[in-house]
């Protein structure tokens, strides 16, 4: 077997993992376990708190000490079998801890597989895209498998959460295939945690200042989408049933396949990197009136496919422009500083205040889903307007400014 098809099998199992369980966990948490809109937040606000620690935990691991593909292994391995523990879990106090635990687990496999990726492909500028796509096939596989297995029966079957017991089948799966992967010893030198603090002395530059402050309320208004899709697409008012939600849901996932290999180079050689940001971030309001109306349900289900603009067009339009315009010493620092911004620190505030909107918007009667959508729409739309506003891309040097 190549070391790229091994590559991609890693690929496809680590995203098929947080697939499984990340887009329906919440209807469990909300629906049968009866969580608070809270509670249920704080479970998602665990990964991107993990996310954030990450660095102190499996890259240092691997960079000093140990080769990374049995970091891997050992990390996903024991991450499998925690998760099938949480699946039988009914508090909340012992499934946030064994989240928690599991959490800390997952997050530094997410730099580590691109990591291996990246130092075992001859040319990872032109071959790391054909590899890391998988990880999206995963993810949308694992939604049609957990649809595929409730369609049989098989929810049923199992005492808790199947998707968490899905989870950690595949966890389990890939800590073993983690071994087969090809060998890449730990480096000398190491990384150092905090090297994103290094490019902090961007922030001096007004303009970045503005593009970061605007992923980072955008950043927390992207949970809204993650944790209460699933519970909104099976309510009365759309009626989508518990065994096709897992299916329906990767229909996002699918859109974010397509404007990735199709739309987005396209764009930004058409538009250039201002106009693509701006067509992600004003995507994001229009998703989320569509919820607040809340009907008819195809055009709901449809507006799904609006996540490939809104994540594509935005994050990670936003890492090529960190990219482009971070001086070449600490780009890699730059890259994580938006990382923690976006992927961490936002989704992390992000996950408490969409369960606790949630919460408040709830009564006997049920969930008001107008109200819900109503505070993401508002909050991206004053982005959009301010990111129209005042955000001008910085021209490189030796070029003119173009108008907007």
């Amino acid at each position: 077997m190549s070391a790229k098809t091994r590559l991609g099998i890693m690929m496809f199992l680590q995203y098929a993992i947080w697939g499984a369980w990340a887009p329906v966990l919440s209807v469990y948490l909300l629906d049968d376990l009866g969580f608070t809109g809270f509670q249920a937040g704080a479970i998602y606000a665990l990964l991107p708190l993990a996310t954030i620690l990450s660095p102190f935990i499996g890259g240092q691991l691997a960079d000093r000490y140990f080769s990374s593909e049995k970091v891997i292994a050992f990390l996903q391995f024991t991450g499998g079998v925690l998760l099938i523990f949480c699946a039988q879990a009914t508090s909340f106090a012992t499934m946030a801890w064994i989240m928690f635990l599991y959490c800390l687990l997952y997050a530094p496999t997410l730099a580590l597989t691109n990591s291996v990726a990246m130092i075992n492909l001859k040319d990872s500028e032109k071959e790391f895209g054909t590899i890391r796509v998988w990880g999206t096939i995963g993810w949308i596989a694992a939604g049609l498998a957990l649809s595929g297995w409730r369609t049989a029966g098989g929810e049923g079957m199992l005492m808790g959460g199947d998707m968490l017991f899905l989870a950690g089948v595949f966890s389990i799966v890939m800590g073993l295939q983690a071994l087969m992967l090809p060998k890449t010893p730990p480096s000398k030198e190491g990384v150092k945690p905090w090297a994103f603090l290094e490019s902090l002395k961007m922030l001096k530059a007004k303009q970045f200042a503005i593009f970061v402050a605007i992923t980072f309320v955008v950043s927390t208004e992207l949970e809204f989408f993650y944790i209460l899709t699933a519970p909104f697409l099976q309510s009365e008012s759309i009626g989508v049933s518990p065994a096709n939600l897992p299916a329906v849901m990767t229909i996002a996932q699918v859109a974010e396949i397509f404007v990735m290999a199709f739309v987005l180079s396209w764009a930004l050689k058409l538009y250039g990197m201002r106009k693509t940001l701006a067509i992600g971030v004003v995507a994001w309001p229009i998703r989320y009136v569509i919820f607040a109306i809340g009907g008819p349900p195809l055009l709901v289900i449809a507006s799904l496919a609006l996540h490939g603009f809104c994540y594509v067009f935005f994050f990670v339009a936003a890492f090529i422009y960190v990219d482009k315009v971070a001086p070449p010493d600490i780009r890699a620092s730059a890259q994580s500083m938006i990382a923690i911004v976006a992927l961490g620190l936002g989704r992390f505030l992000g996950s408490l205040f969409a369960g606790k909107v949630q919460e408040i918007f709830t009564t006997d009667m049920g969930t008001n889903w107008t109200g819900v959508f109503l505070v993401p729409c508002a909050l991206t739309m004053l982005c959009a307007v301010a990111f129209l506003l005042f955000f001008r891309e910085e021209p490189r040097s030796g070029e003119t400014p173009v108008p907007a």
